[in-house]
């Protein structure tokens, strides 16, 4: 029998309240441990969620911070496999690096807050508070990072600047990446949505100063955590 089958004949259920995490930090641990070895070939998502007595969906959220970190690699029509047992050395969602999105992002969604204050229409102001509602209601990880991602391009698009719009539909994909990876290994999601309404808020009220600053302190906090992260995933020099 071979390590991978070993591993995967312990059941292992999971506390539901913060499943992806744990899942995630499971997997995690057992590649850095070495009980899944590189080259190894993870169980089908079905499989998983037995072992974690979860979702698919929970299995998949995880399986993509574990990829997003550069663990695992997952291969249309193979499967998931171990890459390597210690994460890449620098984290990249898709095209852009962690670095890119913390240093570009000031620049660009919290001038791009402050117009949105003061150039929103009703039906555009309403889309942002539709979707703070969702998202405080949203248990679902996969769906409420969709609605983050929607979120911030509602506001941007609010702006009534094109470019601050395409710019963040460009990185819609890696900053979904992003947010996946805050929440697997962060728990930000409550924290996030406080946070969203802050700046609806502001938005709704026209205050564009109150609007940039709601926006800085949330990608403030990101800053941190992903910073935090990086440093203890050894992920920077």
């Amino acid at each position: 029998m071979s390590a991978g089958v070993d591993w995967l004949s312990e059941t292992s259920p999971i506390n539901r309240k913060s499943a992806a995490e744990s899942v995630f930090e499971d997997l995690r641990m057992a590649i850095v441990s070495g009980r899944l070895t590189v080259g190894t070939r993870l169980p089908a998502e079905t499989h998983l969620a037995g072992r974690y007595g979860v979702s698919r969906p929970i299995v998949r959220e995880a399986l993509r911070s574990l990829q997003t970190l550069g663990m695992t690699q997952t291969r249309t029509g193979s499967g998931t496999f171990v890459l390597t047992d210690r994460p890449s050395p620098e984290l990249r969602y898709g095209g852009y690096s962690a670095r890119d999105l913390i240093e570009a992002r000031p620049y660009i969604e919290v001038p791009a807050a402050g117009w949105a204050a003061v150039r929103r229409t009703g039906e555009q102001l309403s889309r942002m508070v539709k979707l703070c509602d969702a998202m405080d209601a949203q248990e679902d990880p996969h769906k409420w990072v969709k609605l983050d991602s929607e979120f911030h391009s509602a506001i941007a698009e609010a702006s009534g600047n094109s470019l601050f719009a395409k710019v963040v539909s460009d990185a819609r994909d890696s900053l979904s990446q992003q947010s996946g990876l805050l929440n697997i290994m962060a728990d930000r999601r409550v924290a996030s949505n406080v946070e969203h309404r802050l700046i609806a808020e502001a938005i709704a009220a026209g205050s564009d100063e109150t609007a940039r600053s709601a926006m800085e302190a949330h990608l403030g906090q990101v800053k941190q955590i992903i910073t935090a992260i990086m440093r203890d995933e050894n992920l920077v020099r």
